[in-house]
């Protein structure tokens, strides 16, 4: 940078995801950022101008834009095999990556919902919300039925302290999450961690009913957390770290019951329906889950109460895909037995 320019330093206006100035030439960041990645990812210039939905030339307009600020060439075409990054190339995108791990988690959620909004601005379409969320039935059905014009959502499915841990390290969009019959801000970390951040809105997406899910006909005749300690019970559990397992080691503890006491305590499985699948085989006799995992398989349900579901997201996010989202989970709540509107989310 010159000794006498009046511009930021290149750490600090890369911190504010801003500009460096090279000399007196603008340079975005963000555009640095995008070349790198998509050239890096795709190897081609077209694998780049299909990242941000724009022509073949203007695409390789935007790399030469990039280059002619820093006065270096930051792509080389390869004889076959597309386009790689020069050495230099290479060098900064290991700078910005760098200088980027560095950055606050709550800044790094910013940036991505900043992306968001300028990728529709460029190319009138809303990108791909990566969502991590606890499972749930109701919601992954909703997912298939999303219109395509809104955009597209890639789930991970994981257990709900897991998803809420890597919306707060910005590493998604969104999470969906529970924390059984606790409000987050009453539950423990990650969960508190939601409510802390003014940067984070939780919407209550449904209210679910939870239960033990039993083999159809209840043969083992079980009435109580109890029963599951009578000899033959063969318990499945959901996985640690989901908000069901949480809840259901609160339940235990409250009751002064043991896990150990519990024969299959320690088998899991990572969704409502896997749980409700080993019953109706015949390979466990209970597992806690939702009602509508019951229903689905035919089989008995023992109510334990009901629980908030919610989507959290950076208060700062727009994307039209996840508007569409909690409208359409939220309309399948309504009609879809094992569920109900949340009350947070009704008026």
């Amino acid at each position: 940078m010159n000794a006498t320019s009046d511009k930021p330093p290149v750490a600090v206006a890369f911190k504010l995801g801003g500009t460096v100035w090279v000399g007196s030439k603008p340079l975005e960041v963000l555009d640095l950022m995008t070349v790198f990645e998509a050239i890096a990812r795709t190897g081609s210039i077209k694998g780049f101008a299909d990242t941000l939905g724009l022509s073949y030339r203007a695409a390789w307009a935007r790399v030469q834009a990039c280059e002619t600020a820093l006065g270096q060439p930051l792509v080389r075409k390869t004889r076959g095999q597309g386009s790689e990054l020069t050495a230099f190339g290479s060098a900064l995108a290991e700078a910005f990556s760098a200088a980027a791990s560095e950055l606050e988690p709550g800044l790094v959620r910013e940036t991505r919902a900043i992306e968001h909004r300028l990728r529709r601005l460029l190319t009138g379409r809303g990108g791909t919300l990566a969502l991590a969320a606890s499972h749930d039935p109701l919601l992954v059905e909703v997912l298939r039925e999303i219109p395509a014009d809104h955009g597209g959502v890639a789930l991970s499915v994981m257990g709900s302290s897991a998803a809420v841990q890597l919306l707060l390290d910005g590493g998604v969009d969104a999470a969906g999450f529970h924390c059984g019959a606790l409000a987050p801000e009453r539950a423990e970390a990650p969960f508190s961690g939601v409510s802390l951040s003014a940067g984070l809105v939780p919407h209550p997406l449904f209210e679910r009913e939870q239960g033990l899910l039993l083999a159809s006909g209840n043969p083992l005749g079980i009435r109580t957390l109890a029963d599951l300690t009578a000899p033959g019970v063969r318990y499945v559990n959901r996985q640690r770290g989901s908000g069901t397992r949480s809840w259901f080691d609160r339940m235990l503890a409250e009751a002064g019951l043991a896990p150990g006491a519990i024969h299959g305590y320690g088998v899991e499985e990572f969704t409502h329906q896997a749980v409700a699948a080993m019953i109706a085989c015949g390979a466990a006799d209970a597992g806690l889950g939702a009602r509508a995992a019951a229903d689905r398989l035919g089989l008995d349900f023992l109510s334990v109460g009901w629980e908030t579901y919610y989507l959290a997201a950076s208060r700062s996010l727009a994307v039209p895909v996840l508007d569409a989202l909690i409208e359409a989970v939220r309309a399948g709540a309504a009609r879809t037995p094992g569920y109900r509107p949340a009350q947070a989310a009704a008026g």
